[in-house]
Formats: C-alpha cells, sequence, structure tokens
C-alpha cells in the first residue's frame, strides 16, 4: 500500500457514559474513548463534533508517572483543560472496562488542567460513587455594569447579596445566585446574547443556582450555560458544580452546610441529576455522584 494512501479504519473501544445518576438516561453523556493513541487534534475535534455530546473524552497513556492515565477532552468546538462530569464518566469506563485499577480506592488522572485526583467508593446495590478533587480555583468579580448587563441577559433578577464571580478551576464559569430553586428553573436566558458575554469576558458559561425549600432532599439547584461552546444547557454539569461550591467557599457562606451538600440539576432538560458536594478541613473541594454505561461498543476510526 502507498504511503500516500489512506490507512483501514480500526475498532476503538468505545462507552457512553451517564454521568451524576444511577439510572441509564437522566444524568449527562459523555462519550469516552478508550484508546485514542495516534489520533491527532483534528481527528479528536472531528470525533467530538460528530458525537454532538456536551463532551467526548479520549484515553491516552499517561506521561506523568503519578497518573493512572491521561485524558482529553473536547466539546463539539474546543478542547477543554479540564471538565467535571467527562472527568467522572472516564474514571466510570475506564473502571468498569478493567484498563485500570483504583489503587486504595484512588485514582490519579492527566489532564491538560494538570494531575486530578479521584476517591471510588463503593455504593450497596448501585455503581460506586467518584468524585474529583476539584483543581484550585481563581477568583475575578463582576462590576455593576457587567452585572446589570447579565442580568437583562438572564432575564431574572440576581441576587446582588452574593457577588456575581467568574471562577477559574479549569473552564472559566460565571457564577450567580437567583433568589430560589424555582425562580432558578423558570430562567429563560438569551443564549446569543451570552454568548457574546462569555467571549468578551473569556469564560465558558453561566452557572446560575438557588436554594431549595429546608424540607427537600438537595441544598440547591443548579443550571449551566455554555452556548459560546455550542451547548446552550449542560443537563449536569461538574465543573459548574465545583465553582458553585468554590464561590460558596471563598465568600464565606457555608456556614449552614460546612462539611458539603448535594445538588440536583437537569430538570428543565429531562434529566435529574443528583451532584455530592464535600469540602475538606484542608479547604479542598470534592465534587462527585454515580456513572452508568448506557452504550458500549467500538468505534470506527
Amino acid at each position: 500500500m502507498s504511503s500516500n494512501e489512506p490507512h483501514a479504519p480500526r475498532a476503538v473501544p468505545f462507552k457512553q457514559v451517564d454521568v451524576f445518576t444511577a439510572h441509564p438516561y437522566l444524568g449527562n453523556p459523555v462519550a469516552v474513548i478508550l484508546d485514542a493513541a495516534g489520533l491527532d487534534t483534528r481527528q479528536m475535534q472531528q470525533i467530538a463534533n460528530w458525537t454532538n455530546l456536551s463532551e467526548t473524552t479520549f484515553v491516552l497513556p499517561p506521561q506523568d508517572p503519578k497518573a493512572n492515565y491521561r485524558v482529553r477532552i473536547f466539546t463539539p468546538q474546543d478542547e477543554l483543560p479540564f471538565a467535571g462530569h467527562p472527568t467522572l464518566g472516564t474514571a466510570h469506563a475506564l473502571l468498569e472496562s478493567g484498563l485500570i485499577q483504583a489503587s486504595s480506592s484512588r485514582l490519579v488522572q492527566e489532564c491538560a488542567a494538570g494531575l486530578i485526583e479521584l476517591t471510588v467508593s463503593p455504593s450497596p446495590g448501585g455503581p460506586p460513587q467518584i468524585a474529583f478533587q476539584l483543581p484550585r480555583a481563581k477568583f475575578n468579580l463582576l462590576d455593576d455594569s457587567q452585572v446589570d448587563e447579565l442580568e437583562a441577559i438572564l432575564g431574572a433578577p440576581i441576587k446582588r447579596s452574593f457577588p456575581v464571580t467568574l471562577t477559574d478551576v479549569g473552564p472559566r464559569w460565571t457564577i450567580v445566585q437567583i433568589e430560589s430553586a424555582e425562580a432558578v428553573l423558570a430562567v429563560e436566558p438569551d443564549f446569543a446574547s451570552m454568548a457574546k458575554f462569555d467571549r468578551a469576558l473569556g469564560a465558558s458559561g453561566v452557572t446560575i443556582f438557588g436554594p431549595h425549600p429546608s424540607d427537600h432532599a438537595a441544598t440547591y439547584e443548579v443550571r449551566s450555560f455554555a452556548p459560546s461552546h455550542g451547548v446552550n444547557e449542560d443537563p449536569v454539569c461538574g465543573s459548574g458544580n465545583g465553582s458553585v461550591a468554590a464561590a460558596l467557599l471563598h465568600h464565606g457562606l457555608t456556614a449552614s452546610h460546612a462539611s458539603g451538600y448535594s445538588a440536583t440539576q437537569g430538570i428543565k432538560v429531562g434529566r435529574a441529576g443528583q451532584i455530592k458536594v464535600q469540602y475538606t478541613p484542608n479547604g479542598s473541594i470534592h465534587i462527585g455522584g454515580q456513572s452508568v454505561t448506557c452504550v458500549e461498543g467500538t468505534i470506527r476510526i
């Protein structure tokens, strides 16, 4: 065969994993290419565009000896240095396939944001709980004119007692508190204007949150919007929830849930995501949940 002729496609193990749920089709799906060796950036981006999920991950051998594996994460339009639900879904797929083993219930993922620590805990009668340690966040506050513009984009009042905060955990989310969970679910953003706002700010998107009533099982309802990345609403977003948790801690607003809390996300898009947030005494934040595989087979590359 001439070197100029195309290579025959190869069949690569593939899973589509639903994250932040123990019940299929109620979480946030991620496509996981379990052996991406030999793929270049253009090919990865092409595949991610084709799967048309909020993220597709590509597993590679680690370059850092401390890591169990390396992963590259793509939206349909861009590569991300880190993202939450793809991290959990990739770990689930690798463990389920037997391609990696957790050592003392601990894994280390290598990605463009660095080394990400994960913990794996058994859940009787269901898939294990996997949690990632959120990368250390950086914060910038929006000024009054930016908050006014964002309030118009959301079409709903922003709770001004919580400073609107651009929170950088790899993805850069603008974190906004709305008065209540009910009000969060009523928000209907102007996505075209939000995409322009995000690009001007250098943000990945906007995550809004509001408290549930005290008798609700979860503390907050969360929604994440990333129209500048081709994802108007992410069904259940790990980095968005992590950014909410980090901003609450940064602003000293965790007194009522100092060790952590739970959140729900996805109702507006027909999902029922369940997210666990844990604060540790050393100041780190862990974001976790269960995952379940919905599609398994091979993809031809």
